[in-house]
């Protein structure tokens, strides 16, 4: 993607301005009018955006000529509220957007935010729950959604041992590591950063996952937008994509600094969280990938069948089109 910069030293200042021009400095002289667009997160601020907030801060967003604003979530759903073209940019989840677009949502997903799978079931040490086959018996604390029990009965099932014996009990939204201590035995914890707080309050846990034990690996979170806007303004979403890979690439080999802007950008956050969880997640935002944000078929395709076989849709997702790799900067 060219940015402004390069534009204006290949054209020339002045034709360039000329081209871009939409409105005046102070001095009369004709300057780039920037383009607005929103991205709204999908939970409160936290380091899986801290590429965000770095690009924002750093002036990465303006270097593509963008007027960028990160909004908190609203109500309604992020591939719902993207999708309808309220935001243009918005935090999703594989396994959300896939039965989005199968009811016609027109979301795509334009970078994987984490390479993989980083979340699973955890449990305080004391349970010695290690292994999905010591899930038996014991009892698991959620929503109660499908998706949930789809993910514990697989895992189960490839270690030998038998669903039907878990027990699930509504726990919501709780907080983890009191219910892991006083109500349940299994919690589903993303682990940069509930299970690095556990850490730092000196509660041993154990993690169980999902990736490990028959659950296909999958893209949570990763960044969206809508057909029409990928139609329609190209530029916007690969001058989007730039800014926010530039974001990231920094947080990978600052992961201080970055956790620093993040605090200073959010300061409601948790500060004595967010370096350890910053340490802890900035390798696996790219890790054996060639490059920040870059999405596999394979990955797309092996969820959308998992998510058949288990009836959590009814049909198979035409997964080419949910992706896309062409906006990412070339390297």
């Amino acid at each position: 993607m060219m940015t402004r910069r390069r534009f204006l030293a290949l054209m020339g200042a002045g034709a360039a301005l000329a081209a871009l021009a939409g409105c005046e400095d102070s001095g009369g002289r004709a300057v780039a009018k920037r383009t607005s667009a929103k991205l709204m997160l999908d939970w409160v601020p936290n380091t899986n955006h801290t590429g965000l907030y770095v690009a924002r801060e750093n002036g990465y967003f303006e270097d593509e000529n963008l007027d960028f604003e990160i909004i908190e979530p609203a109500e309604g759903g992020g591939p719902q509220v993207v999708g309808a073209g309220k935001v243009e940019f918005g935090i999703g989840f594989q396994e959300f957007m896939t039965p989005a677009r199968l009811e016609g949502i027109p979301v795509v997903s334009i970078a994987a935010i984490i390479q993989h799978n980083t979340s699973g079931f955890a449990s305080h040490a004391d349970r010695g729950i290690t292994r999905p086959r010591d899930f038996e018996g014991k009892t698991y604390g959620g929503f109660g959604s499908p998706l949930e029990l789809a993910f514990l009965r697989t895992m189960m099932e490839a270690d030998g041992a038998d669903p039907d014996t878990l027990k699930t009990v509504d726990a919501g939204a709780a907080d983890f590591l009191t219910i892991i201590q006083r109500d349940v035995d299994l919690y589903w914890i993303f682990f940069a950063w509930q299970g690095v707080k556990a850490g730092l309050e000196g509660i041993e846990i154990n993690t169980v996952f999902l990736r490990d034990w028959g659950v296909p690996d999958y893209y949570t979170p990763l960044l969206m937008t809508n057909e029409s806007l990928i139609k329609n303004n190209p530029d916007v979403v690969a001058g989007t994509v730039a800014a926010i890979a530039r974001g990231y690439e920094f947080a990978i080999e600052k992961p201080a600094d970055a956790a620093e802007i993040l605090v200073a950008a959010a300061p409601e956050t948790d500060a004595e969280l967010v370096g350890p969880s910053q340490d802890w997640l900035s390798p696996e935002y790219q890790a054996e990938a060639s490059q920040w944000g870059y999405q596999d078929p394979g990955i797309w395709q092996q969820m959308s069948e998992w998510m058949v076989e288990n009836e959590l849709v009814d049909e198979l997702l035409d997964w080419e089109s949910a992706f896309s790799n062409d906006f990412l900067p070339k390297r």
